[in-house]
């Protein structure tokens, strides 16, 4: 594989029907980096997610991993290149168990997922003590856990996080960026999306800020918090 970016978007317009969301949107992802987007509602933080991860195909530009071209791929294609995403809602089965959900996260797998599933218990401890509650019983912070660990059960490394924090109080949402800088910690690059701009860049390396569609700023994430205009825009600063 090149040693060059894990994941890269290059002037790629992107959009819903006929309705153009990204426009030349060109960003980058270095292998383990954290990266996050920022930006108002709307700019089209997800529908770089989506893009990158097949549920959109771009209309034009280039997206590559590893510098090969996936733009277009189906998203089931994709996870198998080594590219996961947790989506903000919807992203755990409710009825299913802790167990079961995991397994579900390895369908594509066609090796023995024990071992596998034992690394993820062990790096989160919380699904281990309870392998067999069904999901739709967990907190909003305990489910971001169980959606992060069923979406590593294909060992990727690049991760696709839309919105981690959406939803949860203000601890538990502390606990959830913990638990992504551990993956992080585990080779694996990751992508979020954040709509609490400083806490997300607060655990990130880089950012970007997104803006009708268009990339307004890039930086190291301490140089956009501390960036007059960044903050006044974008950070409510």
């Amino acid at each position: 594989m090149s040693a060059g970016p894990v994941l890269e978007l290059e002037g790629v317009d992107s959009g819903y029907g006929e309705v153009q969301v990204l426009e030349d949107c060109t960003l980058q992802l270095d292998p383990g980096e954290i990266v996050c987007l920022i930006g108002p509602n709307g700019a089209g933080k997800s529908t770089v997610l989506k893009t990158a991860f097949g549920m959109l195909s771009p209309w034009t530009g280039s997206v590559r991993y590893h510098d090969r071209e996936i733009g277009g791929l189906a998203p089931e294609d994709i996870v198998r290149e080594g590219i996961g995403f947790v989506p903000q809602t919807e992203n755990v089965f409710g009825s299913l168990t802790i167990e079961e959900n995991l397994r579900m996260g390895g369908v594509a797998r066609d090796d023995d997922l024990e071992p596998v599933l034992e690394r993820l218990y062990d790096r989160f401890p919380l699904l281990d003590e309870k392998r067999t509650a069904k999901a739709r019983n967990l907190s909003g912070g305990q489910r971001q856990v169980l959606a992060l660990a069923r979406a590593l059960v294909m060992e990727p490394d690049v991760l696709l996080i839309d919105e981690p924090s959406a939803g949860l109080a203000p601890n538990t949402a502390d606990d959830v960026f913990a638990d992504v800088q551990e993956v992080n910690a585990m080779d694996t690059a990751i992508l979020m999306v954040e709509q609490n701009a400083k806490k997300g860049l607060a655990i990130s390396d880089r950012g970007y800020v997104l803006d009708q569609g268009t990339v307004r700023f890039e930086d190291e994430a301490n140089g956009l918090l501390d960036n007059e205009e960044v903050s006044k825009l974008y950070l409510g600063g």
